[in-house]
């Protein structure tokens, strides 16, 4: 069975749909058969795989029942666009609207072992349905003064989650992005994280970049395209591997670690 994995952060901004689409490469290299789940509609993880704007079906389709999670998936995602902004408004009105997702991803091939689902940079409908379909959350933060707060205003959502609708939910923990740890302001920020949450602040800070966003222009893993910054991501799949006790596979990252 699927270790399903919420990625979410309160805002936009914090490197979040980045993390999806490397966190998804680098498990993949390392022999495990990773899902990843669009749930934004702004469809930024689909861009990243190079998928079109216009593909069909979609996380909408999925929702409303129109098509099954296993006939959406395509390049091992199943996609979003701007339609999913109207089945977010649309769910609003339903009877069990938070479990709409969960019953949805019964119909996933079983052989996929880790779903990682990349949310809408809000903690609205969308959020609550990835958080009751999840067994793990992970935070992403931005390296500046706001961090705490923010992780802070997640936290109360997957609580809520917690208390209401998935007990079994686990926070797996968060990680501080578009960081320059040179920098007294990141060096802080991080700081603070792990003072409030010592267990739960990953040791892999992801640095800041403007290769990210040409690897994201050109649909190339940042693996691939930077691979010294790449091993950013290569550590942070390492970490999330040792959480979810999927040892073996991590064996398979050390060639990229070097």
């Amino acid at each position: 069975m699927a270790h399903t994995i919420a990625v979410l952060s309160q805002k936009g901004g914090t490197g979040k749909t980045t993390a999806v689409r490397t966190l998804a490469d680098a498990l993949r290299r390392s022999g495990v058969r990773t899902l990843a789940i669009d749930l934004d509609p702004q469809g930024n993880l689909s861009d990243y795989f190079d998928l079109p704007t216009d593909v069909e079906p979609t996380i909408a389709e999925v929702l409303t029942g129109r098509a099954k999670a296993s006939e959406a998936i395509l390049a091992e995602m199943i996609p979003a666009n701007l339609r999913l902004a109207e089945t977010e408004l649309a769910l609003g009105g339903r009877m069990g609207r938070e479990l709409t997702l969960r019953r949805a991803l019964t119909d996933v091939p079983d052989d996929y072992a880790v779903i990682l689902i990349d949310c809408p940079p809000s903690l609205g409908l969308l959020t609550v349905n990835a958080l009751v379909a999840a067994d793990y959350a992970l935070v992403t933060a931005e390296a500046q003064y706001f961090a705490l707060q923010g992780v802070e205003q997640a936290l109360e959502v997957i609580d809520l989650a917690r208390d209401n609708l998935n007990p079994d939910l686990e926070w797996t923990g968060v990680v501080l992005n578009l960081a320059d740890m040179r920098t007294v302001h990141s060096r802080e920020a991080y700081r603070t994280l792990a003072d409030a949450y010592p267990e739960k602040v990953f040791e892999t800070v992801i640095r800041q970049s403007i290769a990210y966003a040409e690897s994201a222009e050109r649909a190339v893993s940042i693996v691939d395209y930077r691979p010294d910054l790449g091993v950013d991501y290569v550590a942070l799949a390492d970490e999330v591997l040792a959480r979810l006790g999927l040892d073996a596979a991590r064996r398979k990252l050390e060639p990229l670690r070097a």
